[in-house]
């Protein structure tokens, strides 16, 4: 007698699952349900027509008085808190995980002495180490919400750091507070006033131990190129002809570390000061047209390349005792050429690097 053994470890083909299919139902077209049941409640999905009598039946009615006790919530699972078995990829050390861009209302510190509420954009990250599989990225929430009524600075972003840090059992650590910062200007030349609105992001990053503190303020300003300034004088003194030069909206992103041993506080509207000292053609909220003709008056009187905005920002913020560590970055998006001008410059460690964001210069437009 001959007996064949099937190969269960050979991969299935589609012919080899009909058959498979027609044996089952030819089984349970001479079995009872009792019999369908007790083998697999599984089997009856592939029966048509057939309900199986032992499938759970699961409500379909949510229920707002069920609450979760400790006992329920023991029960339930955590994949994220996992062994490091469940490591998928590589079980390496992830410098930064968390959340970005949850969204509350935080109350700020005025230089004037007074508070303001604004919508701030929140990015928390923590470190995981090799050989932990995740976090619970509520508890970045839930840890930075404890101080989320409080008036904030540096010293409570702190606080929160601390926090999250412990519930997370974390090494290193981010937090990244984002908004939009309104100061009330004056135009130029006819006293109309108007609110201009700075992207400022505060940052606090804990690493090996050491914890910095981070401001970043996009200013957006004129850019009247000199060149194109002298090239026009030339063609209205040699041949009477009428010519303007190019200007373009630009914008700069000072990024800078505040010196921990600074005697006073650097403020935000400091750094919009600095960056006024430095290149005093800001975009204007109100104008009229005295403050038109103003704007281009103050443009010619300061023509600059791109080059120059580097090294002019660089000159306020270097003397500034209350920075240490700082980077410009500045993006002329000519109004000349299909292309932009752009400029890097860094002092010191902290922003000192090899490579760039292939999108860093695309994420200056300033959009309004």
């Amino acid at each position: 007698m001959n007996i064949f053994t099937p190969d269960v470890d050979k991969d299935p083909t589609r012919q080899d699952l009909e058959d498979a299919l027609r044996v089952i139902r030819k089984w349970a077209a001479n079995a009872t349900a009792e019999e369908i049941d007790a083998l697999d409640p599984a089997i009856a999905r592939t029966l048509p027509g057939y309900n199986a009598r032992n499938y759970p039946d699961l409500s379909r009615i949510y229920d707002p008085d069920f609450r979760a006790d400790d006992a329920y919530r023991e029960t339930l699972p955590d994949l994220q808190n996992g062994p490091a078995s469940l490591i998928r990829g590589e079980a390496t050390q992830i410098q930064h995980v968390g959340i970005s861009n949850f969204r509350l209302p935080v109350r700020y510190r005025l230089r004037c002495g007074g508070e303001t509420t604004l919508e701030t954009s929140v990015t928390g990250t923590v470190s995981l180490e090799a050989e932990k599989k995740g976090i619970n990225m509520s508890r970045i929430m839930r840890s930075f919400y404890k101080h989320a009524e409080e008036t904030f600075s540096f010293g409570v972003m702190s606080r929160a750091l601390d926090d999250y840090m412990s519930d997370l059992d974390s090494f290193d650590a981010r937090i990244q507070m984002r908004f939009s910062f309104p100061m009330k200007v004056e135009s130029l030349r006819s006293g109309l006033q108007g609110y201009q609105y700075y992207d400022f992001a505060m940052e606090l990053v804990e690493r090996a131990g050491v914890r910095k503190k981070i401001f970043h303020l996009d200013y957006v300003y004129s850019s009247t190129c000199p060149c194109s300034l002298e090239l026009s004088e030339h063609a209205r003194q040699y041949r009477g002809q009428l010519a303007t030069p190019h200007s373009q909206r630009s914008v700069a992103r000072l990024s800078v570390l505040v010196d921990p041993e600074a005697d006073e506080r650097l403020w935000f509207e400091d750094m919009v000061d600095m960056a006024r000292a430095a290149v005093p053609t800001e975009t204007q909220v109100m104008v009229k047209r005295e403050d038109e003709q103003a704007f281009a008056e103050l443009n010619a009187a300061n023509p600059i390349f791109v080059e120059d905005a580097a090294r002019l920002f660089c000159e306020q913020l270097r003397a500034d005792p209350r920075i240490g560590d700082f980077r410009v970055i500045a993006s002329h998006q000519e109004s000349l050429h299909s292309h932009d001008a752009v400029s890097v410059l860094t002092n010191g460690p902290t922003f000192a690097a090899e490579s760039l964001d292939p999108k860093l210069f695309t994420s200056l437009f300033h959009v309004g």
